[in-house]
């Protein structure tokens, strides 16, 4: 079985919100998808693993802020590569909290819902929540993010608690045949010298060693010392 079949399937970027009593949190996700017309529902699918899951089950609500296809990977990587147990993610984000205590993230956003979970389904390692759509506001008009354009346009990477990781996608991209290229030893994030990171001030073209010791990683802000050579 060849697991880059998956790669094939399309998906959008989200960052996925809910709260518990006074408590936010909110992470990354790439698995929503709208399931009726009337009413309207979506449904999400989140790791048993992660705070969020924790925070939906609690309040039985979520919200899901649609990503600008221009937000930089340091945002992604705040959502979707730090722990809400062990910091909070909305310190210096830009939200609201609607009446219902659910929080939602405005910063990179094109637009939000908001829904009421009204099923759950056991999925082993995740959860797929189903829920009829409260609310909703457009903010801006733009592009939204594809899971696509973020692995191959800003080269982010996929947390192993995401419902589509798959553990040879790395070593698919240390095959590549470009410059040198270097591996963050903390997300998997991968340094293409011909790329740059346009975000973090590093222009395409620019070799690893040439870059700044005090760049970090754009994904999850490890230090340039904690990459290696990738192959």
């Amino acid at each position: 079985m060849d697991p880059n079949v998956l790669h094939n399937i399309g998906y959008g970027m989200y960052v996925v919100s809910s709260n518990k009593g006074e408590l936010f949190n909110g992470q990354i996700a790439n698995t929503l998808f709208q399931i009726t017309s009337e009413p309207i529902t979506v449904a999400v699918s989140i790791n048993k693993k992660n705070l969020t899951h924790e925070y939906i089950e609690s309040s039985k609500r979520f919200s899901v802020s649609v990503i600008s296809e221009d937000a930089p990977l340091a945002f992604v990587g705040k959502f979707g590569f730090k722990s809400g147990k062990t910091e909070d993610k909305f310190k210096g984000t830009k939200f609201i909290k609607l009446d219902s205590g659910c929080p939602v993230v405005l910063d990179n956003a094109l637009c939000y819902l908001e829904a009421s979970v009204i099923n759950q389904f056991d999925c082993g390692t995740h959860t797929i929540f189903l829920g009829q759509v409260t609310d909703s506001k457009i903010l801006k008009v733009g592009k939204p993010m594809t899971y696509d354009y973020y692995h191959q346009v800003k080269h982010g990477t996929t947390p192993e608690t995401a419902p589509t990781f798959i553990k040879s996608e790395t070593a698919a991209k240390k095959d590549k045949p470009f410059m040198q290229k270097y591996i963050c030893t903390v997300c998997n994030y991968v340094y293409d010298p011909e790329a740059g990171d346009t975000d973090g001030g590093i222009q395409p073209g620019t070799a690893f060693e040439d870059i700044p010791d005090s760049w970090a990683c754009p994904v999850c802000g490890a230090k340039k010392s904690e990459f290696v050579k990738a192959g």
